[in-house]
């Protein structure tokens, strides 16, 4: 027996992607095949094969006490829409081109059909301290029955408006809100459009200031929580640049490690002499620059001990204190 588990008839839209599931029980274990009819009316099935259709058809398959089959196709177009048919048998000549097999192959069949996406226009708007954000749907699209405003995983807003066009408002400035926010169309299938606030990097150190101990490795570390993400990071000091390739006063200290929106500055063998001061880390992203500055301060290796030792000079002088009072008190005198 052979059946499909997914749902026999399927909407998608054109760029998104379908997964359809077969599973096939026999003994011995049959082998699974995928097969296509499209919606033209002299089109035959035909087979699919792992990286078919320019790659974008992926086909897994395993055969362990029964047989499961997964067809994966990405980047649908309007071609993609038709029958899809998983086929199964265990005949032996089910694969010879002249014997027919005695064992019919099992079939199961699956209908997707492949919508061309609507256009949709998102736009962000600064008023009055307010980001108000939009969304259009510039083509005819029927049976709209609400929308949804998301941050990520965070639902900010839903409706039952059956309205082409929705908005949502955020309180504050551009760069206090940066980030992706979707528009979500509750269609079948779904729609989704997306609104971008987009500005400079708004660049943070980890702490504004770092210490220390003198012969350590200092660590110096800067973010960037907004959109969109750093496209390089550059560390100075002094006006100078510190990288691993143009090294400061050629001392070859420093170890840059930069990734998305992260960058370390590491200066190995801190000297109080050299390392002292006031570091920036300079961020570049498509809409603009922005920097911070992290102070490091370089204490000597001895910094810890100066309580101890003060401590240790203070108990010196009382002592020395008692003994001389003891040494030049007169003796008491003899009782009678």
């Amino acid at each position: 027996a052979g059946f499909i588990k997914s749902p026999l008839s399927q909407k998608r839209l054109t760029q998104d992607s379908v997964e359809l599931y077969c599973e096939a029980i026999g003994n011995p274990i049959p082998e699974i095949q995928w097969w296509f009819e499209g919606n033209e009316p002299n089109e035959t099935y035909a087979q699919l094969w792992d990286g078919a259709r320019q790659d974008r058809v992926k086909i897994n398959a395993t055969y362990n006490l029964h047989s499961t089959s997964t067809i994966y196709i990405a980047n649908l177009t309007s071609d993609d829409s038709g029958m899809y048919e998983c086929r199964a048998s265990n005949d032996p000549d089910r694969n010879h081109l002249s014997k027919s097999p005695k064992v019919k192959w099992i079939r199961s069949q699956a209908n997707v059909f492949v919508i061309e996406r609507p256009d949709v226009k998102g736009h962000v708007t600064a008023i009055s301290g307010k980001l108000i954000l939009t969304c259009n749907v510039t083509t005819p699209y029927p049976d709209i029955k609400g929308h949804e405003w998301m941050h990520g995983d965070k639902i900010l807003q839903t409706d039952v408006e059956s309205s082409a066009f929705t908005s949502y408002t955020i309180e504050g400035k551009m760069e206090e809100h940066s980030g992706i926010y979707e528009c979500v169309y509750r269609t079948s299938p779904v729609i989704k459009g997306q609104v971008n606030i987009s500005v400079p990097p708004q660049v943070m150190p980890y702490k504004k200031s770092e210490h220390g101990n003198e012969g350590d490795t200092g660590v110096l570390t800067c973010k960037n929580p907004s959109f969109p993400p750093v496209s390089s990071w550059a560390w100075y000091k002094n006006g100078q640049e510190v990288s691993a390739v143009s090294i400061i006063n050629g001392s070859g200290r420093y170890i840059i490690k930069s990734s998305g929106n992260k960058t370390e500055l590491r200066i190995l063998k801190l000297s109080i002499e050299e390392d002292t001061g006031d570091y920036h880390c300079n961020a570049t992203n498509s809409y603009g620059f922005g920097s911070a500055i992290v102070n490091l301060r370089v204490r000597s290796r001895l910094a810890a001990l100066w309580p101890f030792l003060g401590i240790v000079a203070e108990v010196l002088v009382l002592v020395t204190i008692i003994f001389i009072y003891e040494k030049r008190r007169k003796p008491d005198e003899v009782l009678d």
